[in-house]
């Protein structure tokens, strides 16, 4: 009985570590590295994010380089839109 436990806690905690990492994100960061091209491995905030070519880009507030303060939006680990931001929004 004490292993069925284990084994169904350890498939339980699995299955919530899963969710967490896949869940809706948004955060705002200093875009500090990006591809020439929009589809790549961007780091924004300290975070590693995979940007593909259907990700949004939004610019109204600015170009989306090294430097700017951007707000990236994430669903189930897929980065869905990443949008310029006033530097006021990720300053500390």
């Amino acid at each position: 009985m004490e292993k069925v436990f284990i084994v169904f806690t350890s498939a339980a905690m699995a299955l919530s570590i899963d969710r967490v990492a896949f869940a809706d994100d948004e955060f705002y960061g200093i875009i500090e590295s990006r591809p020439d091209s929009k589809a790549g491995t961007w780091v924004v905030g300290g975070r590693s994010v995979k940007v593909t070519e259907h990700t949004d880009l939004d610019e109204d507030h600015g170009p989306l380089r090294v430097g700017a303060c951007a707000n990236i939006e994430m669903d189930q680990g897929v980065v869905e839109e990443i949008e310029s931001e006033p530097t006021s929004k990720c300053a500390r």
